[in-house]
């Protein structure tokens, strides 16, 4: 054996041993309801007062082309626990097979205290949540408190979810159910107050766990229209009734922060926040900004699925901003790489990628391309480069819900996203062989595990 490869492998061993000793670092996942992308002061908005994600942002990683998995709830937080792309796999007939394999149990066998504050909503909306074989206690959280779904499920008898309803309800007009474990606690909630009660749930959590390794998943319901902040945060915002809400949930963030501080846990804590997907733009003061992206939640634009991503962890993450692309799905090769946890093998759509690397040692991110699927609009990006095969402007319209008009593009429209992120200068005219590159990529893609 010459001396070259000798001594790779010995950098190898060691390097091996070094992961090995290390100590598994605790993870808080924040992981709010329709944020946009342009909701919070370190993202550029002027209006909303964010001082404790903009810390958290100046002490971390702040990346701007961070991707939710789905454009709406359920497959972004499919995609999220599963760390497998929404569109290539049926998550209602497969997750209950898998439970076992989810974020929370594959952190859980390697030791890890797992609990859930906040919407669970991975396999849509069960007549009985306590008893649904999806309930988080099945997937590998240890504690859950928060609700089946999101904040307008279910509506009132009789009505839908409009922009009319909304700018009328009241904190009770949904009768949405709070539940401990597979206790009812009250129902419907007190709207007003659930960032106020998972926020304190989540400093006492963090306390009782604090000798172990934890992994909490805090998935505030708000800003979800309709949106509600407690007493203590209405009429505040210069942003108006949802910059209330924006500036509770950065209330929120500061009090874990503060929490996982006083617990003597800050140098071993990696802090996630992020969105589910873009904002619900359509609602007017009931839903935020993609600024300056184009287009909201349930469109193939940008703004319906680049949302915040931002990363912390002192002394292992050195601060910065990231270009690079990811998404909430390779948040599940990431974690397991840092516990030391399994990967999924030999399941269909299984596209996580591990970006530790990135984060802790500035190596580009492995994600080069990302598939926008929601209903029959469809979209592709690598590099720079994004292609729309059918786009809707919104998903429906605020006031009767009715679906949007579907647009198809033959031939694919085509943006330089490094040049023009608002999607407005469309190319494919000018390079038609860009557009086959695309078209042959996309196509492979779908076929990745």
């Amino acid at each position: 054996m010459n001396k070259a490869l000798f001594g790779s492998l010995i950098y190898l061993v060691f390097v091996c041993f070094l992961q090995a000793a290390a100590p598994q670092p605790n993870v808080v996942l924040v992981f709010v309801d329709d944020m946009g992308y342009g909701d919070l002061g370190c993202y550029g908005n002027k209006k909303n007062n964010t001082p404790h994600l903009d810390r958290l942002a100046a002490e971390g990683q702040r990346w701007t082309s961070f991707y939710a998995s789905g454009a709406v709830c359920v497959p972004s937080r499919t995609g999220l626990m599963s760390g497998r792309h929404p569109a290539l796999f049926s998550g209602r007939r497969e997750l209950p097979k898998t439970r076992d394999k989810l974020m929370a149990a594959m952190l859980q066998k390697k030791g890890y205290a797992t609990a859930i504050l906040g919407k669970w909503h991975l396999a849509g909306y069960p007549r009985d949540f306590t008893k649904s074989p999806m309930h988080p206690l099945e997937c590998g959280f240890d504690y859950h408190y928060g609700t089946p779904g999101s904040n307008d499920v279910p509506a009132p008898p009789g009505k839908r979810q409009t922009r009319s309803l909304f700018d009328v309800c009241d904190k009770f007009t949904f009768r949405v159910p709070l539940i401990r474990g597979r206790k009812l606690i009250e129902v419907p909630t007190d709207q007003e107050l659930l960032t106020q009660r998972y926020t304190a749930e989540a400093v006492k959590w963090i306390g009782q766990n604090k000798d172990k390794p934890f992994f909490l998943y805090l998935a505030h319901n708000m800003p979800h229209a309709p949106v509600f902040a407690s007493p203590e945060f209405q009429d505040k915002s210069k942003g108006g009734r949802y910059g209330d809400v924006i500036e509770e949930i950065d209330w929120s963030v500061g009090q874990v922060m503060k929490a996982i501080k006083d617990a003597d846990v800050d140098d071993n804590t990696l802090v996630v926040f992020t969105s589910d997907n873009g904002p619900w733009t359509m609602f007017g003061p009931h839903g935020g900004t993609a600024t300056p992206l184009r287009g909201e939640k349930g469109t193939s634009w940008e703004g319906g699925y680049r949302v915040p991503g931002i990363f912390r962890w002192p002394g292992k993450i050195k601060p910065g901003i990231v270009t690079d692309l990811a998404a909430n799905l390779d948040l599940y090769a990431t974690f397991a790489s840092l516990a030391g946890g399994d990967q999924p093998k030999d399941l269909q759509g299984y596209v996580s990628k591990d970006f530790s690397g990135t984060l802790l040692r500035g190596e580009p991110s492995p994600r080069k391309q990302w598939l926008y699927v929601h209903g029959s609009t469809s979209a592709f990006r690598s590099g720079k480069y994004k292609i729309h095969l059918a786009s809707k402007d919104r998903s429906s319209h605020p006031d009767t819900r009715r679906q949007e008009p579907l647009k198809r593009h033959d031939p694919p429209l085509l943006f330089d996203l490094s040049k023009d992120v608002g999607e407005q200068k469309n190319l494919s005219s000018e390079h038609p062989e860009i557009v086959a590159r695309l078209l042959r990529e996309m196509k492979a893609f779908r076929s990745s595990k």
